[in-house]
């Protein structure tokens, strides 16, 4: 299945990290962190991806290129930084690019889960979207998605909790038809625009699991995900693209 990357933003909660780098460069454990997203997903046979990028993203560009050196194919789509789209926007400005059916993940988040169980249980239901919806046994977050015993969505907030029993982990399998349902804005959030009509329509359905996420949106989740390296299987660093690598951390992050 394709998979679309957001990794357009500005990743405004990492400055001064992120005045330099963008977000998904920011450099874990030796290396940009986008490179894990791209490990986790080849390991899972996910290889055809769509980066939307807008915020400095020619340095994503430039270290990624096509894809190849990390065994790969990558396609960009890309925001003016000066006015870049939202979550949903970005979708919309990639619709020239996308299939019938595509996988979302946020650029920033990390989610080990077996991606093709995902892919399964998303086509045996046959809805319109599908969320991975976290457990969140131990309130690691705040509760933003409330799901009935049948896994479907009945309501989205990140604002207040509410009736809210699981957190969005950051990664969605859409069909193409959910273009349908933006508006002609070019700027507009997926969570608030779109997610509400699919809940109306009853066509958004979680899919649960009780796999930790993480995200380095912030300094504190940065530090949660470098302790969790240790235990990290999948890598998508190759002897050819090593040297680039340390020329990437010592020229961006040292600077």
């Amino acid at each position: 299945m394709q998979v679309v990357v957001l990794a357009a933003g500005l990743g405004t909660r990492l400055r001064p990290l992120t005045y330099k780098i963008p977000k998904v460069m920011v450099p874990v454990g030796g290396k940009p962190f986008f490179e894990y997203v791209l490990g986790l997903l080849r390991s899972n046979g996910l290889t055809r991806i769509v980066l939307c990028v807008g915020y400095l993203g020619t340095q994503i560009e430039q270290h990624f290129k096509d894809g190849s050196d990390f065994g790969i194919d990558i396609t960009y789509s890309v925001e003016r930084e000066m006015q870049l789209l939202g979550t949903g926007g970005a979708l919309k400005n990639a619709a020239h690019l996308l299939e019938e059916e595509f996988m979302v993940l946020y650029g920033d988040t990390f989610l080990d889960i077996d991606y093709q169980d995902l892919i399964s249980y998303f086509h045996r239901h046959g809805r319109l979207g599908t969320m991975v919806a976290f457990a969140n046994e131990e309130r690691i977050v705040e509760n933003n998605v409330e799901i009935n015993s049948s896994n479907e969505i009945l309501s989205y907030n990140k604002e207040t909790e509410l009736d809210a029993n699981c957190v969005d982990a950051g990664v969605l399998v859409l069909k193409k038809d959910i273009i349908d349902l933006m508006p002609a804005d070019k700027k507009f959030s997926l969570e608030k625009r779109i997610y509400p009509h699919l809940i109306e329509q009853k066509q958004f359905l979680a899919y649960p699991t009780s796999q930790r996420f993480y995200d380095i949106g912030t300094f504190d989740r940065l530090k949660r995900f470098n302790k969790y390296l240790p235990s990290l299987k999948c890598t998508c660093v190759t002897d050819a693209t090593e040297k680039n690598r340390k020329d990437y951390v010592k020229g961006r992050y040292q600077k």
